[in-house]
């Protein structure tokens, strides 16, 4: 197979000649420009940063990119899906506030911002794979109305799949709150009686009538009869019923990739990835710890597995911080142990993850070509 080109420049930008200059340079000879753009909704899925985080993207790269669709004809919007867990994006209102608090707005952009799975997350697509985890996924429905996908991505490490990347950003960033829950966990949806406010919401909205009430007028979910669509929790404005995090590392990158390929198999793609402020966890959490190395560069190309391998390995060269809990972890670990680990900057920071089973399962269902080019571009 022949090796995938990645595009690569790296962050020094000289007096005339600047950041966002040197990205549309970078997209445009990675050959965004080959994609037949005109009258074409164009969704450039990003993450807009939980509220108190401030290692996510900087809206202005976001403009490039958004600038460059337009100038070729396409309609670009901003999307995401909302988010499983309790905190500033679970809905749309919140989700498209938190955007605009941390600066996500048409007027700095260029473009509108749409969250792709709607005000509850429940607006989802079922896209038929068939693949070994996933046989139906669930995607935000604004993506899947989409003629054209872009990823635009901070790549940063990650608790549960080791980094975060293209790969992430599409998978588990397009999927609707019952697709979350899909590669999340093995199991079903679970009720918090403390939080129960009786509103009665989420039987209205179960399909499958495994939602009954306790004596005090508790909601109770019957496991033999829920089928893990996880509409409930998007009903549900009291935080009530949620799922648990039970999926074993590996199997949760497997079906992230599945969910990677529904959304991409018949959409023209592309991807870029910045990595830069590389925290230790996703810009899902609500604070963002110290970077755990330098700043690298920007990157871009049509293989979202190659992309991610790139920035992978580039990562992997560079020089820990020590004031980082990276940087704390390679004091801790014995020598012996992070030489079994091969000085993987991923498994050290979060020795439970493995991010290559996110890598050589996309290959394996086709969704790319982890063998790459690295071209650079001053």
């Amino acid at each position: 197979m022949e090796k995938s080109k990645v595009y690569f420049t790296d962050f020094r930008a000289r007096p005339g000649y600047n950041l966002l200059q040197k990205l549309e340079r970078l997209i445009k000879r990675a050959g965004i420009e080959n994609i037949d753009f005109k009258n074409k909704y164009v969704a450039i899925k990003i993450h807009f940063g939980e509220p108190g985080n401030l290692a996510y993207l900087r809206p202005n790269y976001s403009k490039v990119v958004a600038d460059v669709v337009k100038e070729l004809g396409g309609k670009p919007f901003l999307t995401d899906c909302n988010t499983l867990y309790v905190g500033g994006r679970k809905n749309a209102l919140d989700h498209i506030d938190a955007a605009y608090t941390n600066g996500f707005t048409p007027f700095s952009t260029g473009c509108h911002v749409i969250i792709a799975d709607g005000l509850k997350g429940t607006d989802e697509a079922y896209v038929e794979i068939n693949q070994e985890y996933v046989k139906t996924a669930k995607i935000g429905r604004a993506i899947m109305d989409a003629d054209i996908v872009i990823s635009l991505n901070h790549f940063k490490g990650h608790e549960g799949t080791g980094f975060g990347g293209a790969i992430k950003n599409i998978g588990m960033g397009c999927g609707s709150r019952a697709g979350k829950m899909e590669m999340h966990n093995s199991g079903k949806p679970i009720v918090f009686k403390e939080e129960c406010k009786k509103c009665k919401q989420c039987i209205k909205i179960c399909a499958h009538g495994a939602i009954s009430y306790n004596e005090e007028g508790k909601a109770e979910i019957d496991h033999t009869k829920c089928v893990g669509c996880g509409r409930c929790i998007g009903i549900c404005n009291f935080d009530a019923i949620t799922a648990p995090n039970d999926e074993a590392a590996d199997i949760l990158n497997m079906k992230m990739a599945e969910y990677a390929y529904a959304v991409v198999k018949d959409k023209p793609q592309f991807h870029i990835s910045l990595i830069c402020d590389v925290s230790p966890n996703c810009d899902c959490h609500a604070e963002n710890d110290a970077p755990i190395v330098p700043n690298i560069g920007m990157l871009a190309s049509f293989d979202m597995v190659a992309l991610d391998k790139a920035c992978a390995d580039l990562v992997n060269k560079q020089t820990v911080f020590d004031n980082s809990a990276l940087g704390e972890n390679m004091k801790k670990f014995d020598k012996t142990y992070i030489d079994r680990l091969k000085g993987d900057r991923f498994h050290i920071n979060h020795p439970e993850t493995n991010w290559e089973s996110q890598i050589t399962h996309s290959e394996k269902i086709g969704l790319g070509n982890s063998d790459y080019e690295l071209i650079e571009i001053k």
